[in-house]
């Protein structure tokens, strides 16, 4: 099934997303994760590319086998980096090949040693590019694309980085997931942006329940999305509990969650972290 058309319903689009291990021996592990998960009858699965495109291979195995043996519909990550258009090209034979209906087009982060993005030999350089090669192409995937409530990490100013989707949604995206944030008064925010300038596909917010102190440090730093001075508080408090943290993180998700979708988010898109248990709480609190 195609993801577009999951919001022509009238039940909340709810995905979860998950990276493939770096080696092969974790890939069981997340399997078994997916199909905890699965309990939650979820719209949608969605599996990462790692970091520079390293784990190319392994997400296209994993999209297809939670697809044709789990049955739960998936979509597949697709970045510009380190390919050329043939390359690109050979990938979506084969998720086509494989019965995905649906992919994430993204620049895609740079390879890890390199500070900057580089547009790959014979390849693309932006989003962009990369749907409006598989529209041009003919290829019938729902294509979805990332959108950047706080603004891009390279791209802080927010006007520009609102052209920048702009374009990216004309090239031919059928809808948008967030990167995380934890204020929903940024969300409200973008959301208005980019209506006003003319931005009319569904739009999904994405969350990350806080599991561990230190890594969404991390990922905030990576991302730029800010940590809100009272979820900072709270955790500061339970800092050194473990149990208390991922309850702090999860109440505060569901939460987010909860006053998103009563003010008309079509959804919610889970960062799981290929950990089942918080989002697996965040959902059940919600009573999805």
């Amino acid at each position: 099934m195609k993801i577009k058309d999951l919001f022509h319903g009238r039940a909340p689009v709810v995905s979860f997303e998950f990276f493939p291990p770096k080696a092969a021996d974790g890939t069981e592990e997340l399997y078994r994760a997916v199909q905890t998960l699965k309990a939650c009858r979820p719209s949608f699965v969605s599996v990462t590319y790692g970091a520079g495109g390293s784990t190319r291979d392994r997400t296209l195995d994993l999209v297809a086998r939670i697809k044709n043996e789990l049955g739960v519909e998936t979509m597949a990550h697709l970045t510009c980096v380190g390919a050329t258009r043939d390359e690109i090209a050979a990938t979506l034979d084969r998720l086509a090949k494989a019965g995905i209906e649906n992919l994430l087009a993204l620049r895609g982060d740079p390879p890890k040693g390199e500070h900057s993005f580089v547009r790959p030999a014979g390849g693309f350089g932006y989003a962009a590019e990369l749907v409006e090669f598989v529209r041009t192409r003919g290829y019938p995937f729902c294509i979805g694309a990332a959108c950047y409530p706080e603004g891009h990490v390279e791209t802080r100013d927010l006007d520009l980085d609102l052209s920048h989707l702009k374009r990216k949604v004309d090239a031919g995206v059928d809808f948008l997931v967030s990167q995380l944030f934890f204020d929903n008064a940024e969300w409200f925010a973008f959301e208005r942006r980019a209506r006003s300038v003319g931005i009319t596909v569904p739009m999904v917010p994405g969350l990350m329940p806080v599991t561990n102190v230190a890594q969404v440090e991390r990922f905030t730093q990576m991302c730029g999305a800010r940590i809100p001075q009272e979820l900072r508080r709270r955790l500061k408090i339970v800092a050194q509990d473990p149990a208390a943290v991922v309850a702090t993180g999860v109440l505060w998700t569901t939460t987010q969650a909860r006053e998103l979708l009563d003010q008309g988010a079509p959804g919610v898109h889970f960062y799981t972290l290929n950990k089942s248990s918080a989002t697996l709480a965040a959902h059940a609190a919600l009573g999805l």
